[in-house]
């Protein structure tokens, strides 16, 4: 089970939907233009087929404060982050280093989406990492952590979340 967190209009549900798009039988990487979506209000159940069927559970931005009652069958978390969003910025800090300390995610791998690169007024990669400390993070960290720019809008960096499911996939933990 792979956790999708994120505080709420991240692009959770967005990200999900071409995710599967590129995942389906007719392996389309034109991903046309965006689905409609609607904010998640509880939780999303997505089944992918990478190598093998994996699902993604997507929990809305609201449940925040419930997320930790998830982490019990999850192997790996998506955690988004919205790049364009300066206000933001601090309580998904926040909520990153509580997931992180979280006892039963401690073997977890970790995948930072820093989405909405699409935008003109997105933080660039340097200064989202300097915000929230990334390097002091990871060092820190007892999860193997990658981060990633994305636009789920526009498929910017998508293949590159596509490589890391796989490769969590290989990891026999």
């Amino acid at each position: 089970m792979y956790l999708l967190l994120g505080a709420s209009g991240v692009g959770k549900t967005l990200l999900v939907k071409r995710l599967q798009k590129l995942c389906s039988k007719d392996g389309s990487r034109d991903l046309g233009e965006p689905p409609p979506t609607l904010p998640t209000v509880g939780t999303n159940l997505t089944d992918l087929l990478i190598q093998k069927k994996i699902t993604i559970r997507e929990l809305g931005g609201c449940m925040g404060p419930i997320w930790s009652s998830y982490y019990g069958d999850c192997s790996s978390v998506l955690f988004m982050i919205d790049a364009a969003n300066p206000t933001q910025i601090s309580s998904s800090c926040v909520q990153l280093l509580s997931l992180l300390s979280a006892e039963q995610l401690a073997s977890a791998s970790v995948l930072i989406l820093f989405n909405k690169i699409d935008l003109p007024c997105y933080m660039s990669l340097v200064e989202m990492k300097s915000l929230f400390r990334i390097q002091d993070i990871i060092s820190c960290a007892n999860q193997p952590i990658t981060v990633v720019e994305t636009s789920a809008r526009d498929g910017t960096g998508l293949p590159d979340v596509l490589q890391w499911l796989r490769s969590t996939l290989k990891d026999p933990s």
